[in-house]
């Protein structure tokens, strides 16, 4: 077995001294950079790979029309971002009892929490049913234009066997997780999304299937990627699998009171972005607003995606070098992984503004939507040099057991005061869909104090 990400408190190494020259920076600089690419490598290519594959739906399913684009957008948006959050929130407990489990040598307690997590989640998932097949009239509930409104609820009805998979797909990547199975999910993601391109060339092109291919190779491709990872775990993972068990039912209204206490955090972030794109769909021209919006954050969570590995990476090594009463070791993590993230944020940002006329061809044919997606750039620029830095924060938040700061201050920041500066400016201001973007920026707020808490430390 690989060894574990976390390491076991009191191994004997000393914290870092002080810091008295250039050439201690340096070796401190490269051995606390080896550390987070080693974790948030792997984890970010996985991530990365899982985004793309809703990104090349919309890309190949934009290439068909401007109103098969916004029917996806919203469809994956908000109905999957819906189901998405709340999925991932519950599977997020997993993440805890295994990590606990593993580095306390209960190896085999691994499966069975894996287990119990499949029976939580396939039960979510028949809870969250009513919402695909009605996701038309709650589409229109919430404002959207009646032809969009009904495309985008067929394509729902098409994808639940993809939400299905999710409640298979997270806890298996959790179990791996907990065991530095982190290249084996890498490499599973990237084939995933290899053949996910196939498919929709297949189907939406060879066979004409249109918006109905793009959503039997959404269902496939995440089934292939979940019956993978469980393959691998059957196969390959002896220690922390044993087979099927009854036990897997014991305990289980604790672990789902501890699924849902999970949940609450992650869903307050992630169903932000879904009401961002529900505000849009109320504009003017609506289309083309949700259109060029949609563009923007499929670019804007590509950078997102890649920092959520960095998230992870700088959560575990905050809360290794904590546990064993490292603080400076921890502080330094946190300058090194704060300065190399922004670093990347700066150079998305040129990239933008250098293409910002051209980027958009990639999704739409519409020169219409291109045009207005290339009024937005410089927006989107500002956006990703600010997102490169609140998901380390909120990374050192979670590996200093802050969570419930972060839950309030994404609250505050996101809902009491984003949403609704969104709404005054769009509508009062006639700014439209460029607030739509600044509402956005408002993530840079999440984590300030607990920024200063840690460096403080």
């Amino acid at each position: 077995m690989e060894a574990p990400l976390l390491a076991a408190n009191g191994d004997g190494e000393e914290d870092y001294a002080p810091i008295e020259s250039v050439g201690e920076a340096r070796k401190v600089f490269w051995k606390e950079t080896v550390k987070m690419w080693k974790i948030a490598g792997p984890i970010g290519c996985t991530i990365l790979c899982n985004y793309g594959i809703n990104s090349v739906t919309s890309i190949f399913v934009g290439h068909i029309s401007e109103l098969e684009l916004s029917a996806v957008t919203l469809s994956l948006s908000v109905i999957g971002t819906f189901s998405f959050g709340f999925m991932l929130g519950m599977g997020s407990a997993l993440e805890t009892l295994c990590g606990q489990a593993f580095g306390a040598g209960q190896v085999k307690m691994l499966g069975i929490y894996m287990q119990r997590s499949w029976i939580i989640l396939l039960s979510s998932c028949i809870i969250l049913l009513p919402i695909y097949i009605f996701a038309a009239p709650i589409l229109k509930l919430f404002g959207q234009a009646d032809e969009v409104a009904d495309l985008a609820g067929n394509f729902t009805v098409l994808v639940i066997p993809q939400l299905f998979s999710l409640a298979i797909s997270f806890p298996t990547q959790k179990f791996l997780q907990a065991q530095s199975k982190v290249n084996a999910l890498a490499w599973i993601g990237f084939i995933g999304l290899i053949l996910h391109v196939g498919m929709l060339w297949l189907f939406i092109y060879f066979y004409n299937w249109g918006l109905a291919g793009a959503a039997v190779a959404f269902d496939l491709t995440s089934w292939l990627i979940a019956a993978a990872q469980v393959v691998y775990v059957i196969g390959w993972c002896n220690e922390g699998w044993s087979g099927f068990s009854w036990n897997a039912f014991k305990d289980i209204w604790a672990f789902v009171r501890l699924s849902l206490a999970s949940a609450v955090m992650l869903c307050l972030e992630v169903w932000y972005m879904m009401s961002i794109i529900i505000l849009t769909g109320h504009l003017d021209n609506a289309v083309i607003a949700v259109d060029s919006l949609s563009v923007c954050m499929n670019l804007n969570g590509w950078e997102a995606m890649l920092f959520f590995g960095i998230n992870a990476a700088i959560s575990v090594r905050v809360s290794n070098e904590l546990g064993m009463r490292r603080p400076v070791a921890a502080k330094y993590s946190v300058y090194v992984t704060l300065l190399q993230s922004l670093l990347i944020g700066l150079l998305f940002t040129v990239l933008i503004l250098i293409t910002k006329d051209n980027f958009a061809i990639i999704f739409t044919s519409s020169k219409e939507v291109r045009r207005a997606v290339s009024h937005l750039a410089y927006l989107l620029g500002v956006t990703m040099i600010l997102n490169s830095v609140q998901p380390v924060i909120s990374g050192v938040a979670i590996g200093g057991g802050w969570q419930a700061l972060v839950a309030y201050i994404n609250l505050g920041s996101y809902y009491i005061f984003g949403l609704p500066l969104g709404f005054l400016l769009g509508y009062t201001a006639n700014l439209g869909v460029n607030v739509e973007e600044t509402t956005e920026r408002m993530r840079k707020w999440g984590g300030q104090e607990i920024n200063d808490k840690i460096m403080d430390a």
